[in-house]
């Protein structure tokens, strides 16, 4: 009887200090998120005096110098979209695609291009950006999306995911009774491996989505005229203004509305993540 209080006490214990933890982690988390909505709030003169953790009233004059000021926040805004809704779409269906490949079809070699894939993880993106924007030009395409969309399907990073997620979740039997149905390879992997995958997929949809929404590095290089840069570079230019027209205000007001469409999609697809994290990790 002593032995079920004492392991009830400490079961307790134990769940409490989880909480706890949870709690702490999940307010450091969203502290600064509030801290970027209150200073949007606030005007340059009072950011200038300090942090305060009321809201002030300047927000909707905030967000009008954004929307009509110098620079095109509104277009910025849907690039950035188009550019990293077709990310995420070429970037999961490829990835799953090159997995379902490689571990579907005992061929030789196989091991070799899943290694010689994995490698590719080791060699950062600005030790090829100098030949990547030389390549660019000469193929015509500064100041188009198709540069910043096509070289997504490559992801090693979400290829190794999908490669994990299938090991544990995709029953080769199912893919052999489909063929023995007479079931074409194209018609298996769009109509059974890809629904079998949907956690996966949405799980690295975020990932891919948020990564090429904060990208500005490559954009950076390759976007120059006004009408086709991204949120990120335009934010970059309201923070590179001289001193008469900078206002610090404006800047925290652009910040919070390029994270919108960055929260909207992950309420979307965050029911997926527990579970798709938990099923696709490496076996032990």
């Amino acid at each position: 009887m002593n032995a079920n209080k004492s392991n009830g006490v400490s079961i307790g214990a134990r769940r409490a200090i989880a909480y706890i933890v949870l709690i702490l982690l999940s307010f450091l988390c969203l502290f600064w998120f509030y801290v970027l909505f209150i200073n949007a709030t606030r005007s340059n003169g009072e950011l200038g005096r300090g942090f305060t953790a009321i809201p002030s009233t300047h927000l909707i004059e905030n967000m009008r110098n954004v929307f009509h000021g110098t620079l095109p926040m509104i277009k910025g805004m849907r690039n950035s979209l188009v550019i990293s809704s077709f990310t995420a779409l070429c970037c999961t269906y490829f990835s799953v695609m090159t997995a379902f490949a490689i571990q579907a079809y005992p061929f030789r070699g196989r091991q070799a291009v899943f290694s010689f894939i994995l490698a590719i993880m080791m060699i950062p993106t600005q030790v090829t950006a100098l030949g990547f924007v030389q390549l660019v030009n000469k193929m015509g395409l500064e100041n188009n999306f198709i540069p910043l969309i096509v070289p997504a399907i490559a992801s090693p990073v979400t290829f190794f995911y999908m490669k994990q997620y299938m090991e544990a979740n995709l029953p080769m039997s199912l893919l052999e009774a489909a063929r023995i149905d007479g079931a074409g390879e194209f018609f298996i992997f769009n109509r059974i491996v890809l629904p079998l995958m949907k956690p996966a997929i949405a799980v690295q949809a975020i990932f891919s989505f948020v990564s090429s929404w904060n990208n500005y590095f490559t954009p950076a290089l390759i976007l120059h005229k006004e009408h086709v840069k991204t949120l990120p570079i335009l934010i970059a230019q309201l923070r590179a203004a001289d001193w008469l027209k900078f206002d610090m205000g404006q800047v925290y007001a652009a910040i919070a509305f390029s994270i919108f469409p960055v929260i909207v999609v992950y309420l979307l697809l965050s029911k997926y993540i527990v579970g798709g994290v938990a099923a696709g990790a490496v076996k032990g």
